[in-house]
């Protein structure tokens, strides 16, 4: 098996570690976090490898994953190749959902192969995202050599995998930001307005659940157009006007939001009807 050091071994990084170690894919080699307790603490979710307290104990790897932060992936790679750590025969990718391998010219200049792998799928609870990766859909962009390892070694851990361009990625992770982000501070606008109305807070989660949850199931069943409901859907726009003025005498963040909402929904409305 190649070997594989993770450099940042948070939430994505541990679950991909353990993944790729459980199904055999790659040796962990070592891990590199920003302290040694945390990397220690990654070892033990992975289950293999050894932490490392610096890049300079960072010995030779087949595959460096650097699942840091994206403004630090650049300088990341840059640091490796600095070491003396990079090759023809490495491969070094990142897990950023907006940023392309083309942040890893470092590796490049080092004539390693690069790529850039993304889990669609929120890692809150790593340990429930451990449990259920399989069926996981992972996008990939690469150059060819990283693409031949990658890909037998995605669908040898479950994954189902999308290829992209690398200039696509800002605006497919956009599209990942408004299912997952955006759709939480959503929620939250939502379940403050009902608290503002004097609805007790538990009360407004179980108020806002089934509206929330039935209306995701009807999107993925039915389509857009069709699960859409509620007064733009019904073309009751006076309605609309007076609860945007209602909301942004509450909160002119939330009336600036409502706002931006409604454009966007009456074309929905509109395809709705045909």
């Amino acid at each position: 098996m190649k070997t594989l050091t993770i450099i940042g071994a948070g939430k994505v990084g541990k679950v991909l570690g353990r993944q790729l170690t459980l199904h055999r894919v790659f040796k962990i080699q070592q891990v590199l976090n920003r302290s040694a307790g945390s990397a220690q603490l990654a070892v033990e979710f992975i289950g293999a490898g050894q932490g490392a307290a610096g890049m300079e104990q960072l010995r030779r790897a087949d595959v460096y994953l650097l699942a840091v932060p994206d403004d630090q992936i650049a300088a990341t790679c840059a640091a490796l190749a600095l070491q003396g750590l990079l090759d023809a025969t490495s491969l070094v990718l990142h897990c950023s959902g907006a940023k392309a391998s083309t942040e890893l010219q470092a590796a490049v200049q080092a004539g390693a192969a690069v790529a850039s792998l993304h889990p669609v799928r929120s890692f809150a609870d790593t340990a429930q995202v451990r449990a259920s990766f399989a069926g996981t859909i992972c996008s990939l962009e690469g150059d060819e050599r990283a693409i031949a390892i990658l890909l037998p070694a995605l669908q040898a851990i479950g994954a189902r995998v999308v290829q992209i361009g690398a200039d696509s990625k800002l605006l497919y992770h956009a599209g990942s930001v408004f299912a997952s982000n955006y759709l939480v501070s959503l929620l939250d606008t939502a379940m403050r307005a009902y608290v503002a109305a004097g609805i007790p807070e538990e009360m407004a989660r179980a108020m806002a659940e089934p509206l929330a949850s039935q209306s995701l199931a009807n999107v993925f069943q039915m389509g857009t157009a069709a699960a859409l409901t509620g007064p733009i859907a019904r073309g009751d726009m006076d309605t609309v006007a007076r609860q945007q003025q209602a909301v942004a005498a509450w909160d002119a963040q939330a009336g600036e939001l409502y706002r931006s909402f409604i454009a966007p929904t009456v074309a929905l409305a509109q395809r709705k009807l045909g």
